[in-house]
C-alpha cells in the first residue's frame, strides 16, 4: 500500500513538473487545460439537466464531467510537452536519433546513431518497421540525398526485395517536422509482418559498421533547462 501512495505521488509530482516545465515555451498552455478541465464538466451539467432523470443522475452526470475533464488534461498536457520538447531540439544534429531512441512504437525498430553522417552533421538514419525499411535524412536535403542514395544500395545489395522508404526531416523544401516523424512512420502501408522485421533489421545491423565520431541522438528528456522530463 505505501509502495502504491509513493508511485501515486510520483507521478503526481512528474505532472507538475511537465507542466512547469512547458509552460515555460507554452504560453498558452493555463488556459488550453483550464478549458479542457472546464468543457466537460459544463457539458455533463447540461446534460444533466436536458435529460430527464433522478437525484442520482445529478450526481453522476458532473463526476463524469470531472473525470473526462481530468483525462483530457493529461492527454493534452503530454502532447503539448513532446511537442515543445521536439521544438526546442528541431533543426540541431542528433535530433531525429532522439526521436528513434525516445518516441518509436514497438512496432518499430532503429538506433539512435546515424547510418552515415559528413562533416556537416548531415546525417542519415535507418529504423525498420511494419513501413519497410526507412531511411530518414536530418540536415540539409541536397547533401543528404547522395548518403541516403548510397544506404539504399547497400540495403538493396543485402535484401533485395525490401521495400526501402526515403524521409527528410531538414528546412529544405517540404521535410516533415521533427515532432511529425513517429506519426508519419506508423502512417506508412504496412508491407511486412513482425517476423520480417525482427529479421530485416537484424540481418541490416549484422552488417552496420559505425563510423568513429557518430554522435547518438540527443534524448530531449535529458535537456533538462528547455525539456520536460
Amino acid at each position: 500500500m505505501a509502495a502504491e501512495k509513493a508511485k501515486r505521488s510520483g507521478r503526481i509530482r512528474q505532472m507538475f513538473e511537465i507542466y512547469r516545465t512547458t509552460k515555460v515555451h507554452d504560453t498558452n498552455l493555463p488556459w488550453i487545460l483550464l478549458l479542457c478541465f472546464v468543457a466537460p464538466i459544463l457539458v455533463s451539467v447540461l446534460l444533466a439537466w436536458l435529460l430527464p432523470g433522478s437525484w442520482f443522475a445529478w450526481i453522476l452526470w458532473p463526476v463524469t464531467g470531472i473525470l473526462v475533464g481530468i483525462l483530457l488534461v493529461m492527454i493534452v498536457l503530454g502532447r503539448r510537452a513532446e511537442r515543445t520538447a521536439y521544438d526546442q531540439i528541431e533543426g540541431r544534429p542528433g535530433a531525429v536519433g532522439a526521436v528513434v531512441q525516445s518516441a518509436l512504437r514497438r512496432s518499430w525498430r532503429g538506433s539512435e546513431t546515424p547510418i552515415a553522417i559528413n562533416r556537416n552533421q548531415d546525417a542519415v538514419y535507418r529504423v525498420v518497421g511494419r513501413g519497410g525499411v526507412v531511411l530518414i535524412s536530418e540536415g540539409s536535403r541536397q547533401r543528404t540525398q547522395r548518403m541516403a542514395a548510397d544506404e539504399e544500395r547497400k540495403v538493396k545489395r543485402a535484401l533485395r526485395n525490401v521495400e526501402v522508404v526515403h524521409l527528410y526531416v531538414g528546412p529544405d523544401g517540404d521535410g516533415i517536422p521533427l515532432s511529425k516523424l513517429s506519426r508519419t512512420l506508423v502512417k506508412l502501408k504496412p508491407v511486412m509482418s513482425r517476423n520480417e522485421v525482427g529479421a530485416v533489421y537484424t540481418r541490416l545491423s549484422s552488417l552496420q559498421s559505425s563510423p568513429v565520431g557518430i554522435p547518438k541522438g540527443m534524448d530531449p528528456n535529458r535537456v533538462r533547462s528547455q525539456r520536460p522530463r
